[in-house]
């Protein structure tokens, strides 16, 4: 099976509050087709750093997760709990989530099928994207302003 782009994502709440209020917009790019869940896992780690890590059908607060629709389990190890725990604060919790773009899946064909290859690709912070569109924006006003 030909896959499309495939990314992981490390969705955190700190101080423990998640809630499962992300579930439904989840949801919605699945039944919209713009994903395909690969793997969901959610984890806690408490205010000493111990981790513990459960299915998503395990919690009351994950309930809304079972109903989505995918191939939600096997593709998290422990070293990938592992890992994208350690990038945790104590006391927090989050929602390690795997899906395929399919959004992007002919693109990927075309990438493919022109002898082409995707090398690297990263998703930038929301924090670090918009300060670098204002700044643009500012500099697209500061030159108007001199011609």
């Amino acid at each position: 099976m030909a896959l499309g782009p495939v990314e992981y994502l490390v969705i955190s709440f700190p101080g423990n509050q998640f809630n499962g209020d992300i579930a439904p917009a989840i949801a919605d790019l699945v039944n919209r087709g713009v994903v395909r869940i690969l793997d969901m896992a959610f984890v806690k780690k408490d205010a000493q750093g111990n981790i513990a890590t459960f299915e998503i059908s395990d919690l009351p607060e994950t309930a809304d997760f079972a109903d989505i629709d995918g191939d939600a389990d096997g593709m998290f190890n422990d070293d990938d709990i592992a890992i994208a725990a350690s990038a945790l604060e104590p006391d927090s919790s989050a929602l390690f989530v795997v899906w395929e773009d399919l959004w992007a899946n002919d693109l990927a064909l075309a990438i493919r099928g022109a002898g082409g290859e995707l090398v690297i690709g990263e998703r930038i912070a929301r924090d670090v994207a918009e300060a670098a569109v204002a700044r643009v924006e500012s500099s697209s006003t500061s030159q108007e302003g001199t011609s």
